[in-house]
């Protein structure tokens, strides 16, 4: 390939992996970043903020695929935004966009439900925006990341009794398998929503953070609580798993292995 595949979001857990996975495909690779990395080896680094919408044009001109990974806890709608306005001029062919699992599943109504899953009606008006760009475009939904769910047990196991909401599970996938699926999707022909990833097993999510304290060789207690409002209660009814898609193969216990012993 000659032009240049755009990745957004291309230093971060997901986009890293997606670059990598492109560079093996032969493809040059542009990756858009708030901040300033020096290129190399088919890599060129572009400043910009898709929040804001400074430097989007520059890092889309020429680039007739885009893998857009840059995500957030809240925002991605404005950032989907920005990106589709310059996209759409520049002649983009494919806009790949990575969402979550149970994003038209769970039910953002109340001040609760914004404040504790805010991040899945943000990322389905992001959903949105992208499929009525005019833009040739593919979505992915996938699970959570192993990596997201260890950031959470590390913080919550610093806690003296860890709270965990009761009901609740999840299916956690590894980043470099979504990463593959994403780059071979990025260079196939648009295909709209695409099937949904998730990981090989769903756990509760108090035996996740059981098995990081035993990686870890600490001992805490896991208790139970239950969440309020009605996109708590589709989390319990298991709107954020894709059992039927249970397509990753890493588990959680080999991710922590690797990540922090067993």
């Amino acid at each position: 390939m000659t032009a240049p595949v755009l990745v957004t979001g291309g230093t971060g857990t997901l986009g890293r992996l997606v670059v990598a996975r492109l560079r093996d495909a032969g493809c040059d690779v542009r990756v858009l970043s708030r901040h300033r990395h020096e290129g190399g080896d088919g890599i060129e680094f572009v400043t910009g903020d898709l929040a804001t919408g400074e430097g989007i044009e520059p890092a889309v001109d020429g680039a007739g695929i885009i893998v857009h990974c840059a995500g957030s806890a809240k925002g991605d709608e404005d950032k989907a935004r920005n990106l589709v306005r310059a996209a759409s001029p520049a002649g983009t062919r494919h806009l790949v966009y990575i969402s979550v699992v149970g994003a038209d599943r769970i039910p953002i109504v109340s001040r609760v439900d914004r404040a504790m899953f805010g991040y899945f009606g943000s990322k389905l008006a992001a959903e949105r925006i992208v499929a009525d760009s005019g833009v040739p475009f593919t979505t992915l939904r996938a699970t959570q990341f192993h990596d997201g769910i260890l950031t959470v047990a590390q913080q919550m196991a610093k806690l003296p009794v860890i709270p965990a909401p009761a009901g609740v599970r999840f299916q956690p996938i590894d980043a470099a398998e979504v990463a593959a699926r994403l780059a071979e999707l990025a260079l196939d022909k648009p295909a709209g929503l695409v099937p949904d990833m998730g990981g090989p097993r769903v756990y509760r999510i108090a035996d996740l953070l059981r098995g990081y304290l035993r990686a870890r060789h600490r001992h805490r207690p896991v208790v139970p609580f239950r969440q309020p409002g009605k996109a708590a209660r589709a989390f319990r009814a298991g709107a954020n798993l894709a059992p039927e898609q249970a397509v990753g193969h890493r588990t959680w216990e080999d991710f922590l292995a690797e990540r922090v012993g067993t």
